[in-house]
């Protein structure tokens, strides 16, 4: 399956969104959980985050693309959206190493990563 790159201007809103402490915290956290996520209840805890510096945090990372939320009773389950991760990790490293792969160039080869 590959993995589809972003335009730089989403590239950027997504790394804006992570260019700030709390949030790229969040988003680590919603890493870790993987598809199971978490509610904002135990992201909050978790994080030492009031409720609404957690929902500041979410909805930017969420308009960023980076996170999603689904209805789940009377809660809200967040989860990193992973394929949006691996979008923008795809961004950063279309061109890596002179467009070569990292992987099987000799260590002492190696300019870049």
């Amino acid at each position: 399956m590959k993995t589809k790159t972003l335009p730089e201007l989403q590239a950027v809103q997504a790394m804006a969104a992570l260019a700030q402490t709390q949030r790229l915290r969040a988003f680590r956290a919603l890493v870790v959980a993987g598809t199971d996520g978490l509610t904002a209840g135990a992201l909050g805890s978790l994080l030492q985050l009031a409720p609404s510096a957690l929902s500041f945090h979410l909805k930017a990372l969420s308009q960023a693309g980076l996170v999603s939320a689904e209805a789940s009773g009377r809660h809200l389950i967040y989860r990193a959206e992973f394929a949006r991760m691996d979008a923008l990790l795809t961004y950063l490293t279309h061109d890596c190493c002179q467009g070569q792969s990292c992987a099987v160039v000799p260590e002492a080869a190696k300019s870049c990563c």
